[in-house]
């Protein structure tokens, strides 16, 4: 029986170097060698016949008859995908970026330590290169991308109902669920399915705007109405007249600007600038989102009882990422098709292996987080293949962290809060484990028996 031994080039002009590295690679590495010295003879072998190409390359960057940016621009012209460890004596940084820029995987710098630091930074290499030889793709849905929100579980499924139901009519809706679970989303969906699309939808975020300005910003204020107003200012509402305004984090405004709130949502519907005493006249839509237990607020007095009954015509609830898993492959989907490497790359494909590390995540930062993870994968594969490597998550899987103080404002029973908290706790012992079931159970302080049967209870 025959292995197949990978086959290393190394592109170095210094003949003492090439022996040295084909000592290391070869005796140590058991790695099949070839060297050259010019960067012409590289490209001759790194072009030619595939079944003769490298699987690996270290590249010298200053080469006498080109450097190595040469080499790698030439390779990525032809679309050839060899990895490249870029090896040089000067600590050139903008060097060092640009070879990383045009794909080189790793950089090695001259004089070397000892023969682990090459040996290291080549098996890695070459870990990856047969991780995207011997890939299998994610089974992922196509989707169109225009679509603001997706989805396919129940949960999902039943909000694009109420949409359907509600987005014609003129009611107002007050949207809860947890931060990044996608509410400023829903609320463009819904304007965007109403009778008045055609018009403005305006977010105002009540928590990003000082109290002092809070006010003006939404009801605007007459010239003068304040120190360096030399002209009259319009309100985000008499801008959304006609559309849609979506008042975000509306559990983070003030008990004297909820008193203003009101009597706009009260017929005749009418707002007052900051420094006059003349009404104007609006028709806006307003969609409402928070994070809080608004019930909650209004018993600790810190919310309107009156506002919340008008906000709270219609409500929608957004579920957070990890009650409706079995719709990441769609989000992943859309994302990818959302953030390429570049305008003019196609978007970015995935393993099974990446997927599967995705679906196993709780993600805290719900769908917000998917996003900036999948944006941050598409960066490091380069809009290439995503391997499990290149998905880093928030919190790397080290911490897993329950937000009790949300989980309580939000109404959440104690026991479900319980559950969660273990769930959390048997996912980190198996981790560090291994997925050892012993190990785990011996870390949890509990007997096999019974981590196995909390285990089975929580579906894990």
């Amino acid at each position: 029986m025959t292995v197949d031994v990978d086959r290393i080039l190394v592109v170095e002009d210094d003949e003492a170097i090439r022996a040295l590295l084909h000592a290391w690679l070869e005796d140590e590495g058991h790695f099949q060698m070839s060297e050259v010295g010019m960067g012409d003879e590289a490209l001759t072998i790194l072009t030619g016949p595939v079944a003769q190409r490298p699987d690996l390359v270290l590249l010298d960057h200053y080469l006498p008859d080109m450097d190595s940016s040469q080499i790698q621009q030439e390779l990525l012209n032809q679309g050839i995908d060899i990895p490249v460890i870029l090896i040089t004596a000067r600590s050139q940084v903008q060097t060092v970026i640009k070879s990383m820029q045009l794909g080189a995987i790793d950089y090695l710098h001259k004089p070397f330590e000892d023969s682990s630091v090459v040996l290291d930074a080549v098996r890695k290499g070459l870990h990856t290169a047969h991780l995207k030889r011997d890939h299998k793709l994610a089974d992922i849905p196509e989707l169109d991308p225009s679509e603001k929100i997706v989805g396919q579980s129940p949960a999902m499924l039943e909000i694009f109902k109420t949409i359907g139901r509600v987005a014609r009519t003129p009611s107002t809706i007050l949207i809860t669920g947890e931060t990044g679970t996608g509410k400023s989303k829903l609320a463009e969906t819904i304007h965007q399915s109403s009778d008045r699309r055609r018009n403005q939808f305006i977010t105002f975020n009540c928590a990003g705007v000082p109290e002092t300005l809070l006010e003006a910003a939404l009801f605007g204020a007459e010239k003068g109405a304040y120190t360096g107003l030399d002209k009259t200012r319009i309100g985000y509402f008499e801008t959304a007249n006609k559309g849609t305004i979506f008042l975000d984090e509306i559990g983070e405004m003030s008990l004297t600007t909820q008193t203003k709130l009101l009597k706009v949502l009260q017929p005749p519907h009418q707002i007052v600038r900051l420094g006059s005493t003349d009404t104007i006249d609006v028709d806006v839509r307003v969609i409402a989102a928070t994070n809080k237990n608004l019930p909650l607020e209004v018993q600790e007095h810190r919310f309107r009882q009156d506002l919340y009954y008008r906000l709270n015509v219609i409500t929608m609830h957004m579920p957070p990422l990890r009650e409706h898993k079995n719709d990441i492959p769609s989000l992943v989907a859309h994302f990818l098709k959302l953030h390429r490497f570049s305008p003019t790359t196609p978007e970015a494909t995935i393993t099974a292996e990446a997927l599967e590390k995705l679906e196993a995540y709780d993600w805290p930062g719900n769908v917000r987080e998917l996003e900036n993870t999948i944006q941050r994968a598409v960066a490091l594969s380069r809009g290439d293949l995503i391997l499990p490597e290149h998905i880093i998550l928030s919190a790397n899987l080290e911490r897993l962290t329950l937000d009790v103080t949300q989980r309580v404002q939000s109404g959440t029973a104690l026991a479900d809060i319980v559950q969660e908290a273990q769930g959390m706790a048997i996912r980190t012992a198996l981790r560090l484990s291994d997925g050892d079931h012993g190990r785990s159970a011996t870390l949890l302080s509990l007997p096999l028996a019974d981590f196995e049967a909390l285990r089975t209870e929580l579906g894990l």
